[in-house]
C-alpha cells in the first residue's frame, strides 16, 4: 500500500503534456466566461488590464497559466486550443490558437 501511495504522489508531481480546448478567462471572473460572446471578451480584456491574470477554463474548471505571456490579447475571452504541460493545477503553455 505504501508503494501505491508513493507512486500516486510521484505521478501527481510530474508534468502531463497534452492538448486542451477551452476559453481564455481571467482570475477575477474565472469560469464565468465560457461563451466567447462580445460581452465575455470585453470583460476578460478589462479585468486583465485591471491586473487579473489570464486562465484557461476547460469544462468549467479553471486552470492557472504559468507563462501568461504566451497568451495573446487577441485570444482573451475566446475559445482556444492549447498545448502544453500541466503540472498540478498550473499549465505551461507551449502553443495557443483560436479553436473552432
Amino acid at each position: 500500500m505504501k508503494k501505491l501511495g508513493l507512486f500516486l504522489t510521484l505521478a501527481a508531481a510530474t508534468a502531463f503534456a497534452g492538448e486542451w480546448t477551452g476559453y481564455i478567462s481571467e482570475t477575477k471572473c474565472g469560469a464565468k466566461h465560457q461563451t466567447g460572446s462580445a460581452a465575455d471578451v470585453a470583460c476578460v480584456k478589462g479585468c486583465i488590464k485591471g491586473g487579473a491574470k489570464p486562465v484557461l477554463v476547460v469544462d468549467g474548471k479553471v486552470v492557472a497559466i504559468s507563462n501568461i505571456d504566451k497568451v495573446p490579447e487577441a485570444l482573451y475571452g475566446q475559445k482556444v486550443k492549447v498545448s502544453g504541460d500541466l503540472k498540478g493545477e498550473s499549465l505551461t503553455v507551449a502553443s495557443v490558437e483560436a479553436a473552432k
